[in-house]
C-alpha cells in the first residue's frame, strides 16, 4: 500500500465517504482496463457512494416505520379479492397523493387486505426514502393519551405525527374511543390537514364512524370534513382472504352481524 492510497483512504474516510473507502481501488483498476475516461470513473464512484447512502437511509426509515410486516403491492391477489378497485390502487403507487398531501381511507369488511394495501404503500414510500409511520388506531390513542397525562402531548404530536409524511392508522373502528380519544384524534387529522397525508384503514361505512367516535356526530362530521377533503376513497367488498381455505373446507365460521359492525 503505497502513500498515495493511504492518502486516499483517509480523505475518504474524513468526508464520510465510506462506499468510496473500500471500492474506489477497484473502480479505479475496471476503468484503466476498459480505457474509461477520469469522467467515467468519478460518475462510478459518485453513483456508488449515492445507491449506497439511498440503501441505508431505507434502512433507517425501516426501522423506524413501525410496519409490523413487509407486504408488497404486487402480492395483493386481485384475483380473489374482485370487489378492489384495481385502476385506482394502481394509481395509488406512484405516491403523487403523499407530495399533495392528500388522504386514501381503506373502506371494507375485515378480510379483504386493507393492512395489506396500506402496509404496501407504505413500504413503497419507504424505498423511495420518505418517512412514514404505521400505528393502529387504538396505539395511537394509547399513546395520545399517555403523552397527555405526562403533559408532553405538544411535543409527540410534533415527533410522531407531524414528522413523518405519511402517517398510516390501520382499524380504526375496531374498538370504540371514548370522548377524550376522539378529541384526541380528531386533533391528530386536524394538524395534518393539508400539510401531511394519511392512510387509514375501516371496517366502518363512513355513516357509522360515529359509533367509533363517542357517538360525537358533530366531531366525526368535522373529523371526517378533513380526512376527506383532499382523500381518495378506496371501498373495497368481498369476502375475507383469510378465510378462504376453510370456506373451501366447509369449516369456515358462521358470522351472524355484518362484518361492517365492530369485530
Amino acid at each position: 500500500m503505497n502513500l498515495q492510497y493511504e492518502r486516499i483512504q483517509a480523505m475518504c474516510s474524513d468526508l464520510k465517504l465510506t462506499s468510496m473507502i473500500s471500492a474506489w481501488s477497484a473502480i479505479a483498476q475496471k476503468a484503466a482496463e476498459h480505457e474509461g475516461s477520469f469522467a467515467d470513473f468519478l460518475e462510478s464512484l459518485l453513483q456508488l457512494e449515492l445507491d449506497n447512502r439511498l440503501q441505508r437511509t431505507r434502512e433507517i426509515l425501516l426501522n423506524m416505520a413501525g410496519l409490523p410486516t413487509i407486504k408488497h403491492f404486487d402480492d395483493y391477489d386481485f384475483r380473489f379479492a374482485t370487489g378492489a378497485p384495481k385502476q385506482q390502487l394502481q394509481e395509488l403507487k406512484s405516491l403523487a397523493f403523499i407530495e399533495r398531501a392528500e388522504n386514501i381511507v381503506l373502506i371494507g369488511a375485515s378480510g379483504v387486505g386493507k393492512s395489506h394495501l396500506a402496509i404496501s404503500l407504505a413500504y413503497l414510500a419507504v424505498m423511495r426514502a420518505i418517512k412514514v409511520k404505521f400505528i393502529t388506531a387504538n396505539d395511537l390513542m394509547l399513546q395520545l393519551a399517555n403523552a397527555k397525562k405526562q403533559d408532553r402531548l405538544d411535543d409527540y404530536l410534533k415527533r410522531s405525527i407531524m414528522s413523518p409524511k405519511l402517517l398510516v392508522i390501520d382499524e380504526i373502528g375496531y374498538l370504540p374511543f371514548g370522548r377524550t380519544e376522539a378529541n384526541l384524534f380528531f386533533n391528530v387529522v386536524a394538524k395534518r390537514y393539508e400539510h401531511g397525508s394519511i392512510i387509514c384503514t375501516s371496517n366502518l361505512p363512513f355513516s357509522q364512524w360515529a359509533t367509533a367516535f363517542a357517538e360525537d356526530q358533530t366531531l366525526t362530521a368535522a373529523l371526517l370534513d378533513r380526512l376527506l377533503h383532499h382523500a381518495h376513497i378506496v371501498q373495497i367488498t368481498g369476502q375475507s382472504y383469510r378465510l378462504k381455505n376453510k370456506k373451501a373446507a366447509g369449516i369456515a365460521p358462521v358470522i351472524s352481524q355484518p362484518l361492517t359492525q365492530h369485530s
